[in-house]
């Protein structure tokens, strides 16, 4: 057997350990979750905090998006909205006791551009208004080719946004048609070249492979046509086919319509080695990125970090995430707001901080989170008797023995280095530190298939 065909098994992509569904909901709080936010802000305070605003409206359903978002045309929602968000935003703050200084903020959906340009701003000004900016803050959105106008560039660059990433999966129309994300080449090139004439430092674009009906020729032309505007780091996602998930769309096209475990991981190759020749350097489990790019330089200093933003060039240990259905993080704890619009809004408005869910987390539990982390970010992980040695440690070594066997991994006295054979498996290779999916094995699909 293949180790394609053997490693391509249900697994998580770790933006969080423990997963979501693995969160201890009996034992969580509100009161509890509150106390992990102040620690984390009183230990953390002068290194800021990121805020992950989640705009969750979109004008139409594109098919392979597992994100929680509204299907709309109705704008006049958007000024509700935003003011609900900042008043979550001053109920935090109230917490914190403190103007935060803000370190990070990345706009995510959703479709962040389906807001005004004017509203936007209103946003981040309101934001800014119970915080500071940081010297040097990082802050990002997620673009929409078809509707970013340069009007919404301008307005966030003048209020401190120096990167955007541009969502573009596959620019085959058969892909597009099957995907329902309808997206001409031409609109990619234009909002790049405003993104860079109005001073934008970084411009990403979302690439996806393992598309409904996508062939290697449309991985190949794609990847072409990416390289073709060079922007600074792209993420070459591997589509998570996740159907029974409430509110997506991805039941419109049928299992048999999706490239074999064995295409997609052709698939994979073929843009790793198309965007490696291009100059392109590999950056943790899906981002590529050019050598002056500060992802890529994160990587190579050693701060990489890994959230449920994704990989992330600079670290906060308070992570607050504001709008329905973001998730928000303590490092001593997870809690994740209420998915509908209307119940957030109604709590919001008695003063109440919308979580529905959450976890906070045992010793045990941070030191896992720790390696799956150094795993993600660096590929290799060590411990010692002090501070990253948990007494379950040889059930970990021996989750391990497979893939050493398969040449993955190198196991030393101290420290496990995936092998550059091992990288396309770093899911199943996280997954041997995670104690509790092995404690308890899922009795129905909860993720996507790892390869």
């Amino acid at each position: 057997m293949c180790l394609v065909q053997k490693y391509n098994v249900p697994g998580p992509r770790y933006t969080s350990y423990p997963t979501v569904p693995y969160w201890d909901l009996e034992s969580f709080s509100g009161k509890k979750w509150k106390n992990s936010v102040v620690q984390a802000y009183q230990e953390s305070a002068e290194d800021g905090i990121s805020l992950y605003i989640h705009l969750p409206f979109c004008e139409s359903m594109c098919t392979f998006c597992g994100c929680h978002k509204r299907i709309t045309k109705r704008h006049e929602l958007e000024l509700p909205y935003i003011n609900t968000v900042l008043k979550e935003w001053k109920l935090y703050c109230d917490l914190l006791g403190s103007r935060p200084i803000i370190k990070e903020i990345h706009l995510g959906g959703g479709t962040p551009t389906f807001f005004s340009p004017e509203h936007l701003q209103m946003l981040i000004k309101g934001i800014l208004r119970w915080g500071k900016k940081a010297e040097m803050p990082e802050f990002s959105f997620e673009g929409h080719p078809n509707n970013t106008t340069k009007a919404h560039l301008q307005a966030l660059f003048d209020v401190g946004f120096r990167r955007v990433c541009f969502g573009v999966q596959d620019y085959s129309a058969t892909v597009q048609k099957a995907i329902n994300r309808i997206q001409p080449f031409e609109n990619v090139k234009k909002v790049t070249e405003w993104a860079r004439e109005i001073g934008y430092t970084s411009v990403g674009h979302d690439i996806i492979y393992g598309l409904p009906f996508q062939t290697l020729k449309d991985v190949r032309e794609t990847v072409i046509k990416t390289n073709a505007l060079r922007p600074d780091r792209i993420a070459f996602y591997s589509y998570a086919h996740v159907p029974w998930m409430k509110g997506n769309g991805q039941r419109g096209y049928k299992d048999a319509d999706l490239p074999t475990s064995e295409v997609k991981k052709q698939q994979y190759e073929l843009g790793k080695k198309m965007l490696t020749e291009f100059g392109y350097k590999d950056v943790g489990m899906d981002h590529f990125a050019l050598p002056n790019d500060s992802l890529y330089i994160a990587m190579e200093n050693g701060t990489l970090h890994r959230n449920f933003m994704g990989y992330t060039a600079s670290k906060t240990q308070l992570m607050v995430g504001l709008g329905v259905s973001s998730i928000s993080d303590s490092w001593y704890g997870f809690a994740q707001n209420v998915k509908s619009l209307e119940e957030y809004e109604h709590l919001v408005s008695q003063g109440i901080i919308p979580i529905f869910r959450g976890h906070i987390l045992s010793a045990e539990d941070q030191t896992i989170r720790k390696h799956i982390l150094n795993l993600m970010c660096h590929f290799e992980t060590q411990w010692d008797l002090t501070g990253t040695y948990i007494n379950d440690f040889q059930r970990i070594i021996e989750n391990l023995a497979e893939l050493e066997a398969d040449g993955l991994v190198e196991i030393g006295t101290d420290q496990i280095k995936v092998t550059p054979k091992g990288r396309p498996f770093i899911r199943n290779i996280s997954m041997a530190f995670d104690l509790k999916l092995h404690r308890k094995k899922p009795e129905t699909r909860l993720f996507s298939m790892t390869v």
